[in-house]
């Protein structure tokens, strides 16, 4: 119960501690900068902090970050950062000191009887001590657990709404995200392009080659030494074996079998019922799905377990797949640590490399993937993909 009181307490204190610290150093410096520094220079600096202050709200609430660009008038909300961010650090210092300071006064009472106060009272017996000390450890612990993060939770919400984008930025943003997932489906298809080429050359394609040869020393062989063409062509007969087992291999990585034996219901059961961790499958009418839409939903469940597995410490996963009108709903959720993240490369643990591949496989078919994962958990990744032919 307490470490998931101080997994929840701790980030939210955290942030609200470093809302104070930008707020005052706001508060001192923008007049500074006013008599010091060009007022453009002024400006962009505002809205730079703008940017800084959604992206670290939606980093806390677990949201997709925002790009593109930020308007002055918006970034002049921030001047009433100073004004919120001292309540919300009292309630922070509450949460963290509460219960170190009662236990504290609770045992020193007695050098200073009268002076040292529990829950705001001066204590001078020990009925008082042994009351209101315990009743201020859970005040805290309470603080600490659920007021701070919803406080947190509540000042993150507000700075990424009212910093949001207007129409006219979204529809930037828009377009960039757009070029950004053409460029990467592009680039995407052109690696898997390169790694099928890989495999086909430096797999099958020599076992082929050596297949060929076999099969011709076999045939030159075959009058004067029959028993040793035998041999060669049993292990001819072997390397096709191989070749084709390679081929598969390759096919499977390009549209998995399991799709065209038993459909996207039936492959995404076996992958929920293949999980080392209990997976709650809840499947609707999907009706007809392409055979991209139903790879790339397939990778994605497949790229996700693997995730949770590997990294998510968690101990239940939900897995919902159905059909909303002309798209394919995907959405699987798991009660992890949270915190994960899409990036190019993979962090020291080893996580958001596969997420980033799972987010180009989803873009270059025009569908939509959104990470939702909070410090703490859970986490949710929804993807959408459109059906209509």
């Amino acid at each position: 119960m307490v470490t998931k009181i101080l997994s929840r307490g701790g980030p939210a204190c955290g942030y609200l501690a470093v809302r104070f610290l930008i707020g005052m150093g706001l508060l001192v410096s923008l007049p500074l900068a006013l008599l010091v520094v060009w007022l453009p220079d002024v400006r962009r600096g505002l809205v730079r902090l703008a940017r800084f202050e959604r992206s670290q709200a939606a980093r806390y609430l677990g949201l997709p970050e925002a790009v593109g660009t930020w308007s002055f008038k918006r970034s002049l909300t921030l001047l009433g950062l100073p004004f919120v961010a001292v309540p919300e650090l009292f309630v922070a210092v509450v949460a963290v000191v509460g219960a170190p300071a009662a236990l504290a006064s609770m045992a020193l009472w007695k050098v200073d009887p009268g002076n040292v106060s529990l829950m705001g009272l001066g204590v001078d017996n020990w009925l008082e001590a042994l009351t209101l000390g315990p009743l201020q450890v859970l005040v805290s612990l309470a603080v600490l657990g659920w007021g701070a993060p919803a406080l947190a939770r509540r000042h993150a919400r507000v700075v990424y709404d009212v910093l949001a984008p207007n129409e006219a930025e979204q529809l930037s943003q828009r377009v960039e995200e757009l070029t950004r997932s053409r460029a990467g489906a592009v680039d995407s298809h052109g690696a898997e392009l390169r790694r099928i080429e890989r495999d086909l050359h430096d797999g099958t394609q020599a076992q082929l080659v050596s297949l060929a040869m076999r099969i011709g020393i076999a045939k030159q062989m075959m009058a004067e030494d029959p028993d040793r063409a035998a041999k060669l062509l049993d292990d001819a007969r072997d390397g096709a074996e191989q070749a084709m087992n390679e081929l598969r291999g390759v096919l499977r990585t390009m549209y998995p079998p399991i799709l065209s034996d038993r459909g996207l219901a039936g492959a995404v059961s076996a992958l929920c019922a293949r999980c080392p961790l209990p997976v709650e499958l809840r499947l609707g009418e999907l009706g007809h799905v392409p055979a991209a839409v139903e790879a790339a939903a397939y990778f994605v469940v497949a790229e996700s377990l693997t995730n949770i597995t590997k990294h998510s410490a968690a101990g239940h996963v939900d897995v919902l797949m159905e059909r909303r009108g002309p798209e394919l709903y995907l959405a699987i959720t798991d009660d992890g640590i949270g915190g994960a993240r899409v990036s190019a490369q993979s962090d020291q643990l080893g996580r958001g490399s596969g997420l980033h591949g799972m987010l180009h496989r989803v873009e270059a078919i025009d569908g939509r993937l959104e990470l939702r994962s909070p410090i703490g958990g859970p986490t949710t990744v929804e993807v959408v993909l459109p059906c209509a032919s």
